[in-house]
């Protein structure tokens, strides 16, 4: 899989994350050093800002997947969990691409009082 083609469906999948229910946001998967590095290389222009938040890499027969995301409070977050990996697994194989792992993180968990 090219790397525009990776990028084009980490952008699906995470607009098929965001549309998830109990889902309040998605973060960039990494370590902090990781994302700091990543701010540092685009603000050099050693690297696009504009990279996909989600994740998306060959592996195997098919990609890897990893995504962070927020849940909402009143959202169980196992039960989000499974409702965006089988969002995320249908997709996949609505558009013929096997995946050898889905790996989501829960990285907050946001109160309906903050905006």
């Amino acid at each position: 899989m090219t790397p525009e083609a990776c990028a084009e469906l980490a952008a699906s999948i995470e607009e098929t994350i965001r549309t998830t229910p109990g889902v309040r946001n998605v973060y960039r998967s990494g370590s902090l050093v990781s994302n700091l590095l990543r701010v540092g290389a685009a603000a050099l222009g050693v690297r696009k800002d504009d990279e996909p938040i989600v994740a998306v890499a060959p592996a195997g027969d098919g990609v890897a997947v990893e995504a962070s995301i927020g849940v909402d409070e009143d959202a169980p977050s196992g039960e989000t969990l499974r409702a965006v990996h089988a969002a995320v697994a249908a997709l996949l194989a609505t558009r013929g691409v096997g995946h050898d792992s889905i790996t989501l993180t829960v990285v907050h968990v946001q109160s309906r009082a903050t905006t």
